[in-house]
């Protein structure tokens, strides 16, 4: 009863989403789901929805966009980026109403913060805020069991240094709680779920003085265990492998235009069942994680149809005003989002900026129409000492 539930809850957030290991040992014949059935679905979404607007204009895409005029979102994205900000202290606030198409009460807000100490090391902190809205569960009989207010959150802490002068390393722990109801179905005692979950991100850049600077950066999210809400069923979060290369074209002292691509595999499992026609599922969530790259019935061309991209540009004049645009891919297969991005950035005396992002579905009746982010930011040096005669 508990996964009827969470599934209904799971299947409207799931749309716009992207969607561990089953190592099936089993001689007999295993009946197959169809190929577009297969979709690698975990529990909590929510964690890998883009938070910011920079991002979200460009495809989704951001784990090697520099950070250099300073980025809070960087926790999200990949802290590898964070020592190499030339401000010391940033702040960043992000809104989106979500699927408004089809609700008028869910949201993502995010809030972020990082601070430079000594020795190229940056300490930081966000929260990642999911309010589903109000939804009225029921049981298997349709039989009203009450309004119940949804809701998901993960608070991250994250720490991050240069390992040289071009290569940075950060780790993010992180609180994650996700409360979908409260209350009895059938007998069972359904239950917040929470745990807590590691990220560690990769950071190269080429720092130089030269037209063209090229980043690279890796990042690996929720690393964790299986969580349950209630019950003998427990569920995969969305661990998520992100690998991502920049370029950006100094074009004079005025101009430069920054191209980027980004390519998401979640390392979760592809649905399978065993010969009694139910789900197979990894004993572990580490086994889920490492098999999720070898686990897919058709083999490496349906494990290459489980990775996104997301291609951006950005174009930014006298680093005050920026115009941006992206592009998402998602195979059929595996979920089928597809849509273009656009949005803009303004930012005022170097230090504070309005970032703007929508969304453009390619196919029409998508509850995606009509997304759109918003973040404010702050980005600050820490005043010099002034020492007295």
């Amino acid at each position: 009863m508990i996964k009827n539930v969470t599934n209904a809850l799971r299947a409207s957030l799931m749309l716009g989403l992207t969607m561990s290991a089953a190592n099936i040992f089993a001689q007999t014949t295993v009946p197959l789901l169809p190929a577009d059935r297969r979709i690698p679905t975990p529990a909590i979404p929510s964690l890998i929805i883009t938070p910011d607007a920079r991002s979200a204009a460009m495809g989704d895409a951001g784990v090697a966009l520099s950070a250099t005029d300073g980025d809070a979102n960087s926790i999200f994205w990949n802290p590898g980026k964070m020592p190499f900000s030339n401000k010391d202290i940033g702040v960043s606030l992000s809104y989106t109403p979500w699927l408004r198409q089809l609700v008028n009460d869910m949201a993502l807000l995010n809030a972020s913060f990082y601070k430079k100490i000594k020795g190229n090391q940056v300490v930081g902190a966000s929260i990642h805020y999911f309010d589903q809205g109000l939804f009225q569960a029921t049981d298997n009989n349709g039989q009203s069991l009450g309004n119940y207010n949804s809701k998901e959150y993960a608070i991250t802490v994250s720490y991050s240094r240069k390992l040289s002068e071009k290569l940075g390393l950060g780790v993010n722990i992180k609180y994650i709680n996700s409360s979908l109801f409260s209350g009895i179905v059938n007998g069972l005692q359904v239950q917040p779920a929470s745990t807590v979950a590691a990220d560690i991100g990769l950071f190269h850049t080429s720092k130089s003085d030269k037209k063209w600077n090229y980043n690279w950066g890796l990042m690996i999210q929720n690393i964790t265990g299986r969580v349950s809400y209630g019950g003998s069923e427990s569920n995969f979060l969305p661990t998520n492998l992100k690998v991502g290369f920049a370029a950006t074209n100094m074009i004079d002292a005025h101009n430069k235009f920054t191209l980027t691509l980004d390519a998401n595999k979640l390392m979760v499992p592809t649905p399978t069942l065993d010969a009694n026609g139910k789900l197979v599922q990894s004993n572990t969530a580490i086994g889920g994680i490492l098999g999720s790259f070898g686990d897919a019935p058709d083999g490496i061309s349906e494990e290459l149809k489980e990775i996104n991209l997301s291609l951006g540009g950005e174009y930014v004049y006298n680093d005050m005003f920026a115009a941006r645009a992206g592009y998402h891919f998602e195979n059929a297969d595996k979920g089928g989002r597809k849509y273009f991005t656009a949005g803009f950035g303004v930012r005022l005396e170097k230090k504070y900026g309005l970032d703007f992002a929508y969304l453009i579905p390619t196919t029409g009746g998508s509850p995606l129409a009509q997304t759109l982010r918003i973040s404010l930011h702050a980005n600050f040096n820490t005043a010099p000492k002034v020492i007295a005669n």
